[in-house]
């Protein structure tokens, strides 16, 4: 019998925290793998190209306060990685609002009257605090008042979610919106108080070409280093004992099957999914707790226009009931070569279910449905639109919905008793991190794996407070492996 061939340890995904894990086995000189189930590299960070013209999944700000990813950006793509102003706004009731939310933006635009009745909602609000927020509501609410939530949060976040924001938990508002409240935004306004707020930021930096250039570059690095990245390969089995994971299926692009064996595996694929690959099946209630999770998907409708700058901002969200899109990129703000001369690219984001009526439309009543949404709210004419494209993003989004703790706490417990296999990223982790902390928990769990290190990678972004306040501990030594990267 022919023993399977061995790939050494085996990175599932190939977005920002897979290549992060392969850049840094392969700068070890360590023997890895890469398997991507996508045609390209990137995951949710990756570039969608369409006759010359660019889209960026969300729009992925670079900006972090961990020195080595910092630097390892900057090495990765020189004069490429670009410094880019920040604006941002609002679209409520026919107007537009700075956001972050501004004291006085609020004042000049509400009207002196329901500023007054802001603040006494504020008020209450605070005088009625007692115990922490369960729920986004509660966070948000505690710190804006309940009629500012309405006006502000309420419908964007259930357009994003799907669900009311009284079933979204407080994690996630502690997470996306840190330290900001209206009271920093009062004290801000009027020079009281110096606050360092993380979505006050007013540039940040960007690949000339869209994020994907970045993950491209680091693909082709890590091939460099001897860790190939094999696109179109979707891992569907795990093969584990006491001892950890000893082979992994792999189902390549004409559909075969292949058994490999590993010395280890570094995931970013779903975390439900990567717990329903194990061979053998966990136990019931850890099964039941992986098909507990759930994702929010994303639709982005690309809109190419003649119109030259129908707008200055980076992104605009849309707080009007009466359009489905919840937020529009203008990738041109971002950087001008996602465009091409004399033209506008933009991107109207859908926040679905797969299945549900929007996702199932088909791409042309899409793109249709895009260019009447943004004609409606003053954003575009409609008639200058020349060309569209639909781009589906499956689990795009980590849902925070009610006990989703709980289950991520079950499938967490049954993987720390897999020696071997360590978890990382967004749905790695099932937790809503940028891609500084997706890239921060592979190096941690990588080291786990190369030098038999203790890193807990379930300790980067667990709190409000995490890289926003303070130094983070490096326990790579920066220079040690930046040197591998230039």
């Amino acid at each position: 019998m022919v023993a399977p061939p061995t790939a050494g340890i085996a990175v599932l995904g190939a977005g920002p925290a897979g290549l992060t894990a392969a850049h840094l086995i392969g700068s070890r000189g360590a023997a890895g793998v890469v398997f991507e189930a996508d045609s390209q590299v990137g995951g949710i960070a990756k570039t969608v190209v369409h006759d010359g013209f660019r889209f960026d999944l969300g729009g992925h700000r670079f900006f972090t306060k961990v020195p080595w990813v910092q630097e390892m950006w900057e090495q990765t793509l020189g004069d490429e990685f670009l410094v880019r102003p920040r604006l941002s706004r609002i679209y409520y009731r026919g107007d537009y609002f700075a956001y972050p939310l501004r004291a006085e933006d609020v004042v000049r635009r509400l009207g002196v009257v329901e500023t007054v009745r802001c603040l006494g909602s504020y008020a209450a609000a605070k005088m009625r605090r007692t115990e922490p927020p369960q729920t986004f509501e509660d966070w948000v609410t505690a710190r804006f008042g309940s009629r500012l939530y309405d006006a502000f949060f309420r419908e964007y976040t259930e357009k994003v979610w799907g669900i009311p924001g009284s079933e979204i938990q407080a994690e996630w508002a502690a997470q996306r919106i840190r330290n900001l409240s209206f009271w920093t935004a009062v004290t801000s306004a009027l020079r009281l108080k110096r606050n360092h707020v993380t979505s006050l930021i007013e540039e940040f930096h960007y690949p000339r070409l869209g994020p994907g250039q970045m993950w491209e570059k680091l693909a082709a690095r890590s091939e460099k280093s001897g860790v190939p990245v094999r696109l179109g390969h979707h891992v569907t089995r795990i093969v584990h004992d006491e001892s950890g994971a000893h082979e992994i299926e792999v189902r390549g692009p004409n559909g075969a099957t292949e058994l490999i064996h590993v010395s280890g595996v570094v995931s970013s694929i779903p975390l439900s999914e990567l717990v329903l690959s194990l061979d053998p099946l966990p136990p019931d209630h850890v099964v039941e707790a992986a098909r507990r999770l759930r994702y929010r998907d994303l639709l982005v409708v690309g809109l190419i226009s003649t119109d030259p700058e129908p707008f200055p901002d980076n992104w605009i969200y849309l707080h009007d009931p009466g359009t489905r899109a919840g937020r529009v990129q203008n990738f041109g703000a971002w950087s001008p070569g996602m465009t091409r001369p004399g033209y506008t690219c933009l991107g109207a984001e859908y926040f679905c279910f797969q299945g549900d009526e929007t996702w199932s439309l088909p791409d042309h009543a899409l793109v249709e449905l895009a260019k009447r949404e943004l004609g409606k709210v003053g954003l575009i004419d409609p008639e200058h639109v020349v060309d569209g494209v639909a781009i589906r993003v499956p689990r795009a989004y980590p849902m925070y919905d009610k006990g989703y703790d709980d289950a991520v706490a079950t499938l967490r417990s049954h993987i720390a008793s897999i020696p071997n296999l360590q978890t990382v990223g967004r749905n790695g982790l099932h937790r809503y991190n940028n891609q500084d902390h997706s890239m921060w928990t592979a190096v941690l769990g990588t080291l786990n794996l190369l030098d038999g290190a203790t890193h807990d990678v379930w300790s980067v972004n667990a709190d409000a407070e995490y890289l926003e306040e303070g130094e983070l501990q490096d326990p790579l030594g920066t220079t040690e492996v930046i040197a591998t990267v230039a």
